[in-house]
């Protein structure tokens, strides 16, 4: 038998497989990463209880696995790890697409008229269910989730999340000032309410807690230190925030800040830096903020489809990762000032990005990233990102004959490479055959 190792190849491996229970297994065409791409023309994945149990080339799997094993066969199309997104806002499903504003008059014109309404529990219960949906449809099996101000709208997505077995982290934002009153707690009670959340929802059912003070705009330096506080008191539990987006934006947070260095100064006063730090843009860092980030352990969080919406910059890859000191790099959507919530379309435009500052960005780099790259960022490369035996089941089908146009060009592609570039230059949703989260098909691509 054979199991899918570490260093991009199949090689022998013991695996026991007992039953009951006899699970299921699916068949197809994997992809996974780890040093290099490891695939299999013919692979096959046995899952149990929601794990990986096995896999390996589906001519020597096939007759070990216990009779009566349901199979589910994908001829032709690709299996990869679920996609992983790292910055995405619950309550800006409705304000996607919202036309002709840079940041600042962005949160104000549209952002905050639509998170004031998750105060109602309905309505947070809806955008849940709609959210995780589109989530879903979209290939993304975890994700990085900012709620609105208001407890109630992260409890009804963690219920919702639970329910689908789907693993999440997410947080209630955190916001003192510099907002409408609707949208507004205090250093108290965002630390109380933070509290209550990470005591009912971090570590039950699959379901993460991030510290989420919104950005130091809308946080005193009172809320900030109770954020810091939070991640004292539990230290397993992540941090998510908004770091140099938009020229206007420093220049307003300095001005309220003017103790500090820079930016990043003031989250690390507040104890806000660390391993389990993501920190949203960050597109406009110099030189000592990076070493800053760099010597913490905290990840930078790209929103190539938000940055070029709103006008607020490029991100800078290479900048990042062959300093010195590099610093980890995320890759993300931003719904709402994201356009889409797909991470294909979402890599299409960092590729992009990449060739505006003269470099190329690989197909395999770009999968690996918003798979196995994005669960390292996040510590969990041992749960997710990855077919591997012991990891969740959470997969992807994808299909690259999903539109005429796709199925016209695959019949030149000559290449795995060739067709990844195809799935990342012109897929989105419709390119999504499946989604399984645990080993079980997501309702979402019917």
């Amino acid at each position: 038998m054979h199991c899918l190792c570490g260093n991009g190849q199949f090689t022998p491996g013991r695996q026991v497989l007992t039953s009951p229970p006899i699970g299921k297994a699916i068949r197809g065409r994997l992809l996974s990463y780890a040093d290099a791409p490891a695939y299999l023309a013919d692979g096959l994945i046995h899952v149990r209880d929601g794990k990986i149990a096995a896999v390996g080339p589906a001519s020597e799997l096939l007759p070990h696995l216990p009779a009566g094993t349901p199979i589910e066969h994908h001829p032709g199309r690709l299996i990869l790890p679920g996609f992983i997104d790292l910055h995405i806002h619950l309550p800006q499903t409705k304000v996607i697409a919202s036309y002709g504003a840079q940041l600042m008059e962005w949160l104000e014109r549209y952002t905050f008229v639509e998170e004031a309404k998750y105060g109602d529990e309905q309505i947070a219960t809806a955008g849940a269910r709609f959210f995780l949906d589109e989530l879903l449809r979209n290939g993304t099996t975890s994700a990085v989730v900012y709620g609105s101000v208001h407890r109630q709208s992260v409890e009804a997505f963690f219920a919702d999340s639970a329910r689908r077995k789907t693993g999440m982290i997410a947080g209630k934002v955190m916001m003192d000032r510099s907002a409408p009153a609707a949208l507004l707690d205090t250093a108290q009670t965002s630390y109380d309410d933070s509290k209550a959340l990470i005591e009912r929802w971090h570590g039950r059912e699959r379901q993460r807690y991030a510290v989420t003070p919104r950005f130091a705009i809308t946080s005193t330096e009172a809320q900030l230190e109770a954020a810091g506080t939070l991640l004292r008191d539990f230290p397993d539990v992540f941090l998510q925030t908004h770091l140099s987006e938009n020229d206007a934006e420093i220049e307003h947070v300095l001005a309220l800040y003017p103790q500090a260095r820079d930016y990043t100064d003031i989250y690390d006063r507040a104890g806000l830096l660390g391993r389990r730090s993501l920190f949203g843009h960050c597109l406009h860092l110099s030189e000592a903020e990076l070493d800053r980030l760099s010597d913490s352990g905290s990840a930078a969080i790209f929103c190539p489809t938000s940055n070029l919406f709103l006008g607020s910059g490029l991100a800078d890859r290479s900048r990042f990762l062959s300093r010195d000191k590099p610093v980890r790099v995320g890759l993300a959507t931003d719904v709402g000032a994201g356009t889409s919530f797909s991470m294909l379309r979402t890599a299409a435009e960092i590729y992009k990005v990449e060739q505006l500052q003269g470099r190329t960005l690989s197909a395999h780099d770009a999968f690996r990233w918003i798979t196995r790259g994005n669960a390292e960022i996040l510590g969990l490369d041992q749960e997710i990102g990855a077919i591997l035996p012991g990891r969740y089941a959470d997969l992807v089908v994808l299909d690259s004959q999903a539109t005429p146009a796709m199925a016209h060009r695959m019949e030149r592609c000559e290449s795995l490479e060739e067709e990844l570039f195809l799935l990342l230059t012109l897929g989105d949703d419709r390119a999504i055959a499946t989604t399984y989260v645990q080993g079980e098909k997501s309702s979402c691509n019917s």
